[in-house]
């Protein structure tokens, strides 16, 4: 029997390739600059996730090819997250629905 692991042959070291390096150590910079998400990079698919870490009844995930692109999708997610939490603008008065309403019938009164 042969091979380098066979039983009474000496250890020996093994090269470790490090797949993608460079956007593996991008994904750990994003992660580090952006504290409420967590981002990796996926070998297989060669793409940037970010996942965000937040309160959410729903998971939010963002993904794509570039890193420029993936935080462009984060500050989208961000902005919608921060638009849904704000309370709605009232403008005063009455609600847009009831002024027209309230058009209606007295327009409907006058053509009667």
């Amino acid at each position: 029997m042969t091979g380098r692991h066979r039983e009474g042959r000496p250890y020996s070291l093994v090269y470790r390739r490090v797949w993608d390096g460079p956007a593996r150590a991008e994904a750990e910079r994003l992660s580090q600059v952006w504290s409420e998400w967590t981002v990796f990079y996926s070998l297989s698919k060669r793409s940037f996730h970010a996942v965000a870490s937040w309160d959410s009844p729903h998971l939010v995930m963002v993904e794509d090819a570039t890193t420029e692109r993936l935080e462009e999708r984060m500050r989208e997610a961000e902005m919608n997250r921060l638009l849904q939490a704000a309370p709605p603008q009232r403008g005063g008065g009455e609600s847009p629905s009831a002024e027209g309403t309230a058009g209606k019938r007295r327009r409907g009164g006058r053509a009667a």
